[in-house]
């Protein structure tokens, strides 16, 4: 399926040039967070880049797995979060999203979201972002995870292997900026920080021996 796309103005146009320099420039394992600091300021400007508000996890229920708010319009209310995914959730959870990502617009937001098992993905961001950008960070989020996880994309999976899902998430979208969309990237990254953090060979241990590892690192950051 082909995600419509909405007419532009010329500010615009001259944002999708930028995304599409962003997102294809450097060529493989390019160092997105490199490119970005060797920018022109007025490109590097928020108002320049495909901004992300918030990429959330939800199971077949509506209940929440994980979430990342980068918009202060959520950040001070978990009530206003937690009603926001609500509503999400029984906006959307009656559609199609399995093959391919779903768009729609929602609450003044542009949502893209796809369903992998008992997980429900989204990424959300305002109305003036591109829809293509969004399915490219949706897909790096599920695909990473998928490689990852060994292809166990389930709530139960994902909860036991938490540290490297949100480590993944982190990787594709700082402070609300997209960063990398390239899953194999993500992926690599992620196994590499663990390495750097004591986790060992990521592709290497089970899932339960990766998050015992993730687990015993984090105690030991909390006890210095």
């Amino acid at each position: 399926k082909t995600l419509p796309r909405r007419e532009a103005s010329d500010r615009e146009s001259d944002r999708e040039r930028g995304w599409f320099q962003f997102f294809s420039g450097g060529g493989a394992g390019s160092d997105r967070r490199g490119w970005l600091a060797k920018m022109p300021m007025d490109m590097a400007n928020k108002s320049c880049m495909p901004m992300v508000k918030a990429m959330i996890l939800l199971d077949s229920e509506g209940k929440r797995i994980t979430v990342k708010y980068y918009s202060k319009e959520w950040a001070l209310s978990v009530k206003e979060q937690s009603n926001f995914e609500r509503s999400l959730f029984v906006k959307t959870c009656r559609t199609n999203a399995r093959g391919e990502p779903e768009i729609i617009m929602f609450d003044n937001h542009v949502i893209v979201y796809k369903f992998v098992a008992d997980v429900f993905f989204y990424v959300v961001a305002g109305t003036e972002e591109n829809e293509i950008a969004l399915a490219q960070v949706l897909q790096a989020l599920t695909e990473s995870t998928s490689t990852l996880l060994r292809n166990s994309v389930e709530k139960k999976s994902i909860l036991e292997n938490l540290d490297l899902v949100l480590i993944a998430m982190d990787e594709i979208v700082d402070n609300g900026i997209i960063f990398e969309t390239d899953s194999a990237q993500v992926a690599s990254r992620v196994t590499m920080r663990g390495k750097d953090e004591g986790f060992g060979n990521i592709s290497d241990q089970t899932l339960s021996q990766a998050f015992a590892s993730a687990k015993e690192q984090f105690s030991k950051h909390m006890l210095r």
